[in-house]
């Protein structure tokens, strides 16, 4: 059931790290005297503490973007390719891209950057801290059709940080409906915001609905959670525990990352 995870890590129960972009240009946060040259030398740092600490795949995230936005800005989106394209040479490992909270916007870096999948809310209506949240799976089909780009693989959250879905249903029949009607590439669990991990009942309810289709955790992954997480569910993405004294904003901290990949090492062997 997890040939998906094997053909874009080749390992079983991969760890993905985030490298969160710096506040880009159009953003609240964006540092005019930093620029996109401080960007691009945090994010090389990030990168090759992520990579020298052992992750399987890195994905890459506006995640300092705030107040986020449902729909990226040309800034956001050629800067983000820009900045890759530069750090290109750096990157060791599979990558995918997530551009918050846009589909189309994530579809078209991954295809002009050369990511292998993307992380994005893809179905379902919610309501939350930014408002009233309207998904369109079907768009983003189509405009990954009409890029030529249908080798991306993508990886649907199926349950939104800050918000709540408007019509309340069981996991366990979200997990089916989408998985039926909007043809995920794998499902994501999010705890309720960024940095928390989901309940591990959750975890055992979507992975049992999910059949062939791969489930990985998506926030709260830590050194302490990682053994019971990855028992039940087949791989996990992970970024605040990463960062520094575990603080989201923080750059990568090597040492944390290679805390939780030696356990995931000892968790493969048992696997063998």
């Amino acid at each position: 059931m997890c040939d998906l995870l094997m053909e874009l890590f080749g390992v079983r129960k991969p760890i993905v790290g985030m490298a969160h972009f710096l506040p880009l240009p159009g953003s609240y946060l964006y540092d005019d005297a930093r620029g996109v040259k401080g960007i691009v030398e945090a994010l090389i740092n990030d990168v090759e503490a992520l990579q020298e600490g052992g992750v399987d795949g890195i994905m890459f995230c506006n995640e300092n973007d705030r107040p986020y936005s449902f729909k990226a800005g040309p800034g956001t989106i050629a800067t983000m390719a820009y900045v890759i394209g530069c750090i290109k040479s750096h990157i060791k490992v599979p990558f995918g891209v997530d551009v918050l909270w846009d589909p189309i916007a994530s579809l078209s870096l991954a295809k002009a950057t050369g990511a292998l999948f993307i992380r994005e809310i893809f179905t379902n209506v919610y309501a939350g801290d930014m408002g009233l949240w309207l998904t369109n799976c079907n768009e983003a089909f189509v405009h990954r059709k009409l890029l030529g780009a249908e080798e991306i693989k993508l990886f649907f959250n199926i349950n939104a940080e800050f918000s709540q879905p408007l019509a309340e249903r069981a996991p366990s029949l979200v997990a089916r409906s989408v998985i039926m009607s909007s043809l995920p590439d794998a499902l994501l669990i999010s705890g309720p915001t960024t940095g928390s991990v989901a309940e591990m009942s959750l975890f055992e309810e979507i992975k049992q609905a999910s059949g062939k289709v791969p489930v990985l955790a998506n926030t709260g992954v830590t050194a302490d959670t990682v053994d019971e997480v990855l028992s039940i569910v087949d791989g996990a993405i992970i970024g605040t525990y990463f960062k520094v004294d575990g603080i989201t904003w923080n750059p990568v901290s090597k040492d944390r990352v290679k805390r939780v990949m030696d356990r995931v090492k000892r968790i493969r062997e048992k696997l063998t």
